[in-house]
């Protein structure tokens, strides 16, 4: 898939459950009963006790979690609130995460809109508002919103919150520590110039040093977005993303930085017909299978790659390191890329609504999130529920971070994020300039204006 969107959610949901699997032994992924007495009871002390948020009410609810172990999950917190709120009554419709591209717009403006979705903020929530069915939840979240983090930013609109995010994402390097060992790397690259220099190593001791999987041309974009990132500074790209005009030299700058980088051919041969996650012969299943030594990749890679090899210690001898800084960069190194999932109500919700996704965001809920494997929990107060050392290291990034850069594709209205999307991948296969990159937003932009 090509749209992040719709890939993200996709690929955790699938990571969470290979490595649920893999951890288990099992098909098996039940998790603690939210609907036990002690889960009840948490949600009850979690969630708002005013007579409002517990007036009588029937919600639909929209996720896509339509396996296990999100779709079981989102059941039992459903449940758990259900047992705390007697009155409240929550109706689940799991959605295949694709469909939602349509459905969502075409339920916005109908008559009868679910009580609460599956939204991934930026753009497309941006563009949501114009049906006049989305919730402001602004002075709803008020009081417990900045627990949450730069991560809630993703989800305002001129400052206000439509949207709250249950997980969060971020893209990093994920490596093998035994390859670095086997170059003679002692700790991960800070600056691109190391970067640079590892490369070469890995190359002098024969290890392909990067895989990618350009096949499936979604894995370039992390890597012109993270140029650009690194060499933008954080005022241009809270402006002219939202403005969709990338007129700072930063941007150009961003592909020319590209350009030096793939000269150095970094990736595997043949990179352009390798997918990203099918198979041990994926850019995934190299690094799992130890024939590359780094990846450019969200945090739910490792779940990704676990069910690619057999080897069992494999998590043992992953790293995780972001992004480097750039030499005479504008960018701050500690602006992550990332995004992850969330929820909006509806106008139409009773309080209720909100209130269901301040559970949803409480550590009870966000443990199981983390510990599941799910996704980063936005709510650093499960941050103890996450076992894995490297996810841990994503973790604390995401949570330390200045702020974190919605994905471009996902800043941005659809059909502009994919134009921006589909001229990095052109770029990739020897198409097109970083001012081509560049002109793909304003000329896409432009179109819908006319």
């Amino acid at each position: 898939m090509s749209m992040r969107n719709t890939r993200i959610p996709a690929i955790a949901v699938v990571a969470a459950a290979a490595l649920t699997a893999a951890a288990c032994g099992s098909g098996s992924s039940s998790p603690k009963s939210a609907g036990s007495s002690s889960t009840s009871s948490n949600a009850s002390n979690s969630a708002s006790s005013s007579s409002d948020s517990t007036a009588p009410a029937t919600m639909t609810w929209w996720h896509n979690g339509t396996s296990d172990p999100v779709l079981g999950l989102w059941q039992k917190t459903a449940d758990a609130y259900h047992a705390a709120h007697p009155n409240v009554t929550i109706k689940i419709d799991p959605i295949q995460n694709e469909q939602f591209q349509t459905k969502v717009p075409l339920a916005l403006q109908g008559s009868n809109p679910p009580t609460l979705y599956q939204q991934w903020g930026g753009g497309g929530e941006a563009s949501q508002l114009s049906s006049g069915k989305v919730m402001d939840l602004t002075a709803a979240a008020s009081s417990w919103i900045g627990d949450l983090g730069p991560a809630a930013a993703g989800w305002q609109v001129k400052g206000k919150q439509y949207g709250i995010p249950y997980d969060l994402h971020v893209v990093g390097f994920w490596y093998r520590k035994d390859l670095f060992t086997k170059a003679g790397i002692t700790a991960p690259p800070t600056t691109l110039d190391e970067l640079n220099a590892d490369v070469a190593k890995l190359k002098t001791a024969g290890v392909t040093p990067i895989a990618i999987g350009s096949k499936d041309r979604w894995p370039d974009a992390f890597w012109w977005e993270s140029f650009a990132v690194r060499e933008c500074s954080l005022d241009t790209l809270k402006t002219q993303i939202p403005a969709l005009k990338l007129s700072d030299g930063c941007f150009k700058k961003a592909g020319e930085d590209l350009t030096a980088f793939l000269a150095t051919k970094p990736f595997q041969n043949s990179f352009l017909g390798t997918p990203a996650q099918q198979g041990a012969g994926s850019s995934a299943g190299m690094v799992a299978n130890g024939q590359a030594a780094m990846e450019l990749q969200g945090d739910w890679e490792l779940g990704t790659m676990t069910p690619l090899t057999t080897d069992k210690n494999l998590n043992s001898e992953l790293g995780w390191f972001p992004f480097p800084a750039i030499s005479g960069g504008q960018g701050d190194p500690k602006v992550a890329l990332g995004g992850g999932d969330g929820f909006s109500c509806t106008t139409g919700a009773p309080p209720a609504c909100a209130d269901f996704l301040k559970y949803i965001d409480s550590p009870e809920v966000q443990t199981q999130i983390a510990a599941k494997s799910i996704g980063l929990p936005v709510n650093p107060a499960a941050a103890s529920a996450l076992t894995d050392p490297t996810l841990q290291t994503a973790f604390q990034y995401s949570h330390s971070a200045s702020y974190i850069q919605t994905y471009f594709d996902i800043a941005m209205p659809t059909n502009v994020g994919q134009a921006l999307d589909s001229a990095v991948a052109d770029f990739f296969a020897g198409k097109g300039s970083p001012q081509t990159i560049v002109d793909s937003v304003s000329q896409t932009a432009s179109g819908n204006n006319k």
